[in-house]
């Protein structure tokens, strides 16, 4: 039976390469001088630091550009306010969201079940199955999910015949 699974994954390499552009613009550009502003990497996100509350905005605008530039969906990252940091710095701290969300699948399988397509859905941890008989079908479902506007960015794998 033909199948294929809705997953909400990030490309980390392209984040790491934005990371990287975002960091060398950060240390050339004239605005950023004496500013030590900084992005990087951490185990539940990405890191945005400067001196002043203002820089540090400026330096999340810059890493913004940089993943957009990269095709990397910004519905992935969910900046927090700017907060003190150490050494009498600023950040901002940006979670990364990646997989989906119960309550977003749920959402996604009642899309399916309303759609009347001769389809199945299944919550599989952070993805979703959908299963159908006809690959016509399964294509119909995926036409129609890219149209729904749910606030996460949906990838399609593993479609099997």
């Amino acid at each position: 039976m033909p199948s294929f699974d809705v997953v909400s994954e990030l490309n980390w390499a392209e984040v790491e390469n934005a990371l990287n552009q975002a960091q060398k613009e950060l240390s050339q550009r004239y605005d950023f001088r004496n500013m030590d502003a900084t992005v990087e990497r951490t185990d539940t996100g990405l890191l945005v630091q400067a001196k002043e509350e203002d820089r540090v905005k400026a330096a999340l605008g810059v890493l913004e550009e940089k993943l957009v530039r990269r095709k990397v969906s910004l519905l992935h990252f969910a900046p927090k306010e700017p907060e003190p940091g150490p050494k009498n710095t600023k950040k901002i701290v940006v979670d990364v969201v990646e997989g989906i969300e119960r309550d977003k699948a749920k959402e996604l399988v009642q899309l399916v079940k309303d759609s009347k397509l001769k389809v199945q859905a299944q919550i599989q941890e952070d993805s979703v199955r959908i299963t159908g008989k006809k690959k016509d079908d399964l294509q119909a479902a995926i036409a129609m999910l890219r149209s729904a506007e749910l606030g996460i960015e949906l990838q399609f794998k593993n479609f099997r015949d």
